[in-house]
């Protein structure tokens, strides 16, 4: 369990990237919300994303965990390093 926020996550994909001291520099209350928390590694630079779970009534296209597959493939760098955060219930 990794704890961010006061709130508890798993890491439950990592291409090998994941540092928990640069995303505690990059996490914002912001993410609370989310189920999820997507990071990407493009160009040596963070970028994190939320998503929600497919259940979740805030749910759209654009934040729907099912489509994390899609928005990798049309947001991120070609071979950009992922990992994936999943807020502990």
């Amino acid at each position: 369990m990794i704890e961010l926020l006061d709130e508890k996550y798993e890491l439950i994909r990592d291409d090998n990237c994941f540092n928990l001291d640069e995303i505690k520099d990059r996490i914002t209350d912001y993410f609370l919300a989310f189920d999820y928390v997507c990071g990407d590694y493009a160009y040596g630079k963070l970028r994190l994303k939320g998503f929600y779970d497919s259940t979740n009534k805030n749910a759209k296209a654009r934040n729907d965990i099912k489509y994390l597959e899609q928005y990798i493939k049309d947001y991120c760098v070609y071979g950009a390093k992922i990992f994936l955060l999943k807020k502990a219930k």
